[in-house]
């Protein structure tokens, strides 16, 4: 176990006062660093640790020894659904549909990959004798009506596929529907895996019930703008995609509870912590929204004390989150020291557990 202070590492950012650029949160990853697979066992992954100015090396098993009687762990229950579909077009050209969102029983909104994009009124032949009208374009997504009795949820689990993020290179097998998905999840709807949860199985929630942590749980369906680059110059003017999620009332007064009593609230993943501060803008309140909620440097947090998350891409928002909780320096000598000491990266990779940074406004 070891324990590095931050402020020997840190290298200076560009000058604070002008506006913060998509480059400043770029940095070199070796490609071997990127995790193709989960590991073995489900939770025998890596955890690195940032608090108050240092870092610590240690294994995800001793998560428990972070937490105490009365605080509250809070996971995304979402679960991925089988959102890609491959077929073609009535004229011929082939095309693959990546669900972003189911709308009702027989309409979603999809990204499609073509050599040519279908226009409205046209028909795709899906999956096995699966059709779907195409009803028109919001933004970069189409609107699709599913030519079905049967209930859209059901119909992509029987037809579809596990949309594995882009940086995994193999196609999604039996392995990855059993682990790309949290031991948890009960809610169809996410076209991602909140990956922070990936970490946990049921001895160690059942762990952390018996120490006295009060789980409680959030939704958020994650979309498939989670993986979409920030093209914009600057990150101010990047525009995120709007995502559903619930905050139930037993979460609720679990977190005013807890800070009421001098107790800490962690959050399991950046999907977790999203909607917690998209709820949390006026006082904490549980109900139903939709969020476009981006947080970068300069954001005050009001519901989430520490989070739990996996490693993020080069110039990613979520990255720009993480940063913008643990501090810009505190995050770029934290993934140098991840690169150094080989942790794994991405949905499949190694956890960090970050302490939020004392705030001055």
């Amino acid at each position: 176990m070891k324990h590095l202070p931050i402020s020997t590492t840190i290298v200076p950012l560009r000058n604070a006062f002008l506006p913060m650029r998509t480059d400043d949160f770029d940095f070199d990853l070796p490609e071997n660093l990127i995790a193709q697979h989960p590991p073995s066992v489900r939770g025998s992954s890596r955890l690195l640790c940032l608090n108050k100015g240092s870092l610590e090396d240690r294994q995800f098993s001793d998560f428990p020894q972070k937490m105490n009687s009365g605080d509250v762990l809070v996971l995304n229950d979402t679960r991925v659904i089988k959102a890609r579909l491959h077929g073609f077009k009535h004229s011929g050209g082939k095309v693959e549909v990546l669900i972003e969102r189911v709308l009702n029983d027989n309409e979603a909104l999809a990204q499609i990959r073509a050599s040519k994009s279908p226009v409205a009124g046209s028909l795709l032949h899906l999956a096995e004798n699966l059709e779907a009208r195409v009803l028109g374009r919001e933004g970069e997504f189409f609107h699709l009506r599913f030519l079905s009795d049967e209930p859209l949820l059901e119909l992509l689990e029987r037809h579809g596929n596990l949309p594995l993020p882009p940086y995994i290179a193999h196609a999604a097998s039996a392995e990855d529907e059993a682990r790309y998905q949290t031991v948890y999840a009960s809610k169809a709807g996410a076209v991602a895996a909140p990956t922070a949860g990936l970490h946990f199985d049921d001895a160690m929630l059942n762990t952390l019930r018996d120490k006295g942590v009060n789980i409680c749980h959030v939704t958020l369906h994650v979309g498939a703008g989670t993986f979409q680059p920030v093209r914009a110059e600057y990150i101010k003017d990047h525009a995120m995609h709007s995502e559903r999620y619930e905050i139930p009332q037993a979460t609720a007064d679990a977190i005013h509870a807890a800070h009421a009593s001098g107790k800490k609230v962690v959050a399991v993943g950046t999907t977790s912590l999203r909607a917690l501060e998209s709820a949390a803008k006026d006082g904490l309140k549980a109900g139903c929204g939709e969020t476009r909620i981006f947080i970068t440097p300069g954001f005050k947090f009001r519901a989430v004390d520490a989070l739990l998350t996996n490693f993020h891409l080069p110039r990613s928002t979520l990255l720009m989150l993480v940063s913008a909780f643990g501090g810009i320096d505190e995050i770029r000598a934290a993934y140098r020291h991840a690169t150094r000491n080989e942790y794994r990266f991405f949905s499949y990779g190694d956890a960090m557990l970050i302490e939020k940074k004392n705030q001055t406004t």
